[in-house]
């Protein structure tokens, strides 16, 4: 499935992506590791035994790539030029291993580029929630989107 072209954005549109997927411990220590985060309340079981949380978070980073990826399917694949940016991220539940997450996408905004006529800024706002539907991670993210060919 393609994504979509500048032209095919409306704001206001929710989507909510098709694709679900579990966080394994595996994924969680790899990508810690991986990124040379060795935050013990990632990849260290005795250490988050003794948090307030009782056992290991998902690296929140891991999470924010996770989130983005599967909204890439029905967003900009294919069809996007590159990320200008991201803001307003927060965390505000963790993740845990075990945990699946299912995404949404807002588009917040569309709008052609001033200086370049093959393309526009899409801005969205992606949204994760845990299988209990408890939000554990959002942000708001800018691309650059190609126009549909003439």
């Amino acid at each position: 499935m393609p994504g979509r072209y500048l032209e095919e954005f409306v704001p206001g549109e929710v989507i909510r992506h098709a694709l679900t997927r579990s966080v394994t411990e595996t994924d969680n220590v790899l990508f810690s590791l991986m990124t040379m985060n060795p935050q013990p309340l990632h990849v260290d079981f005795d250490f988050a035994a003794r948090s307030e949380w009782g056992k290991p978070l998902v690296n929140s980073i891991f999470t924010l790539g996770l989130m983005i990826g599967i909204s890439v399917h029905e967003t900009t694949l294919g069809t996007t030029i590159g990320n200008l940016g991201m803001t307003e991220t927060a965390f505000p539940h963790p993740l845990f291993h075990g945990d699946t997450i299912r995404v949404e996408t807002e588009v917040r905004s569309a709008r052609e580029s001033r200086s370049k006529p093959d393309r526009g800024v899409v801005e969205f706002e992606h949204r994760a929630y845990n299988q209990d539907g408890v939000l554990v991670a959002r942000c708001v993210r800018q691309a650059m989107m190609l126009k549909r060919p003439a």
